[in-house]
């Protein structure tokens, strides 16, 4: 659906009137007349022929376009009648990954796949020309331009140069959920599901107390894992507060021996850490348990929130969950090409599958 709940247009004034120079954007009318962009770019082209946009909807957003003195820009109406088939993918790392166990490969697999059964070639780009790992500014983002739209992947983005773009009426897509910038459409995976399910299967084992050891980094998908993670131990009668999560800059230089056996003397049996880009978390409790000589699962449970670097994959499968990369990219290139379209696709969230793995059972008796 493209409508939004029904809201009345908040009065407001022409540029005339509050001495403003620039030109009224469609985002701007969107937030007056309490409608998505995308409904107000569809009424405004003249578009919403046989579109689910209702006649008070309709006059709702021709009331603000009207009290803000929008005008179409004459330019840019002409670019966007110009289609080149071409979707960019945008990756805020130095360069594009060449390893195929890279954890972007198999997103690009399934974006590659997706735009070429829609007719889409891809031009991709990194940070690497412009500062590298996430550099912003003006010219950092713009070559996306050449593209009818663009996917961005990557945990930490400039924020203010892609509010622009979206407010600037380019579609845009993030690889991530990124409900913090407003406007800006995103697909995601489960995480908060997958990680409770983890939970509950540690509480079923008999485990009562569980740490989750992340980095400290407040990016979506890790504060969506710690969200699971103390939803599913609320669901287990399990406690948690701020004992049941540490958070390190730098868990291999944090989570040592000495900190490990502290955990086991006070009680808690089972360790979970979160996958990030760095695989830190993991590597150190994985690591740390080796040093201290406990085994696993019989001294101590370890789970994994995603799936394990690359670089431990002879080692023991960890319980936990597969993060669904194939379908995640296809579901951002169905959604892109939706918004070049003109149109809205709301794409669920993707369901992340539980991995029973071999590092976890029950807890040894004390």
């Amino acid at each position: 659906m493209v409508e939004q709940p029904s809201k009345r247009p908040r009065r407001g004034r022409t540029p005339a009137a509050t001495g403003r120079t620039s030109r009224p954007r469609q985002a701007e009318v969107a937030r007056l007349a309490g409608v998505s962009q995308a409904t107000v770019s569809l009424v405004l082209s003249d578009k919403a022929q046989g579109s689910a946009i209702s006649d008070e909807t309709r006059q709702r957003v021709l009331d603000a376009a009207r009290s803000l003195g929008y005008v179409p820009d004459p330019a840019a109406q002409r670019l966007a009648a110009v289609r080149n088939n071409l979707l960019g993918v945008y990756s805020f790392t130095a360069t594009f990954p060449t390893d195929v166990e890279h954890s972007y490969y198999p997103f690009l697999v399934g974006v590659e796949r997706e735009a070429a059964a829609r007719g889409y070639d891809l031009v991709l780009f990194t940070g690497s020309s412009s500062g590298g790992a996430g550099a912003a500014g003006p010219e950092a983002l713009n070559r996306v331009r050449l593209a009818d739209g663009c996917l961005f992947l990557g945990r930490h983005v400039p924020s203010a140069e892609l509010k622009r773009m979206v407010a600037d009426g380019f579609p845009v897509v993030h690889l991530g959920r990124r409900e913090e910038l407003e406007g800006l459409s995103w697909v995601g995976a489960d995480y908060v599901s997958a990680s409770s399910e983890v939970v509950r299967h540690l509480a079923s084992l008999g485990h009562r107390r569980i740490v989750l050891i992340r980095e400290d980094d407040d990016a979506p998908a890790s504060t969506d894992r710690q969200q699971g993670f103390l939803a599913g131990l609320e669901a287990a009668g399990l406690a948690g507060g701020p004992d049941a999560v540490f958070r390190s800059a730098d868990p291999g230089r944090d989570v040592t021996p000495d900190r490990l056996r502290r955990w086991i003397a006070e009680g808690v049996t089972a360790f979970v850490a979160e996958e990030t880009d760095t695989g830190n978390a993991w590597r150190a409790v994985h690591a740390t348990a080796a040093e201290a000589g406990l085994t696993c699962p019989g001294d101590l449970s370890l789970a994994l929130l995603g799936s394990p670097p690359p670089d431990l994959a002879g080692a023991a499968e960890p319980t936990g969950f597969d993060v669904p990369r194939h379908q995640l990219g296809a579901a951002a290139v169905r959604m892109l090409a939706s918004l070049v379209a003109g149109e809205t696709a709301d794409e669920p969230l993707v369901a992340c599958a539980f991995r029973p793995g071999a590092t976890t059972g029950s807890p040894p008796e004390r």
